[in-house]
């Protein structure tokens, strides 16, 4: 695919989702975050963003925007004019997910790099103000874990302190915070090691033609995996009383993973 039209393509995908014939959307999702959210395309297939599992779980008045980017961090995407993108088109009563930590550990990287305890906060800080000077309502997701087991397959944590400080965070600013990590750290521990690989862009040679030698990656998922991660974002919402009951559907319904489109 050329680059124009990735472009092309990232932009037409980060527009509100609204169904034929839904009728107008009251209040939109905005979405912030990184690739383990973000809308693929189709070369990318079967490489699937949670964000594009959730209008799956949302009644159809609210819409979805998804501006999560592969390889962003909470200091890049506002570096690159991303976040003041997302803030100009927030209105009164729309919910704006801020979920990052993935790429904020890139130490070796002074462009997305950030320290759990201070810059980290201090960006994230940023999408809480401007959502809340907008009237719209911030909600911090800590970052989705990865699928990593110890030598006794159990599953272990991988994002340091950045949930800690993002609970810390969300505890200290009155933020609703959905804690993602522990919910999908949790959700693969009850899977174990080899069914949790279902979940995750785990391919054999032949399987996909985008990979026809295979692949095995731990940290973004297939088509499965992100309709379950979705699940868990707006049934956390739902718990957390940022949507209400109205708002949500199928949370105890299966999803097909052939929903999905790229």
């Amino acid at each position: 695919m050329s680059l124009s039209r990735r472009r092309t393509v990232a932009a037409l995908a980060a527009l509100p989702l609204v169904p034929p014939g839904a009728g107008p959307r009251t209040r939109t999702v905005w979405i912030t975050g990184d690739s383990t959210a973000a809308r693929k395309t189709p070369d990318e297939a079967p490489e699937t963003g949670w964000g594009m599992a959730l209008p799956f779980f949302l009644t159809p008045h609210l819409a979805v925007a998804n501006h999560a980017v592969n390889g962003r961090s909470s200091r890049s995407f506002v570096g690159e004019g991303r976040l003041g993108t997302v803030l100009a088109g927030l209105r009164p009563g729309d919910l704006l997910l801020v979920q990052f930590g993935h790429n904020d550990q890139k130490a070796g990287d002074p462009a997305r790099y950030t320290e759990p305890w201070t810059t980290y906060r201090e960006h994230l800080l940023r999408y809480v103000a401007g959502a809340r000077a907008r009237g719209a309502r911030p909600v911090l997701l800590t970052p989705v874990e990865r699928r990593r087991f110890d030598a006794g397959g159990a599953a272990v944590p991988t994002h340091g302190e950045y949930p800690a400080a993002m609970r810390a965070l969300a505890a200290e600013e009155d933020v609703a915070l959905v804690d993602v990590q522990a919910a999908s750290l949790a959700e693969w521990r009850r899977l174990g090691p080899e069914a949790s690989k279902a979940y995750f862009t785990w391919l054999a040679p032949g399987e996909s033609p985008n990979h026809p030698d295979g692949k095995q990656d731990n940290t973004h998922f297939r088509p499965r995996g992100a309709i379950e991660v979705a699940r868990l974002v707006a049934a956390g919402l739902r718990e957390r009383a940022v949507l209400a009951a109205r708002d949500v559907r199928r949370l105890d319904e299966p999803v097909p993973a052939a929903w999905i489109t790229y």
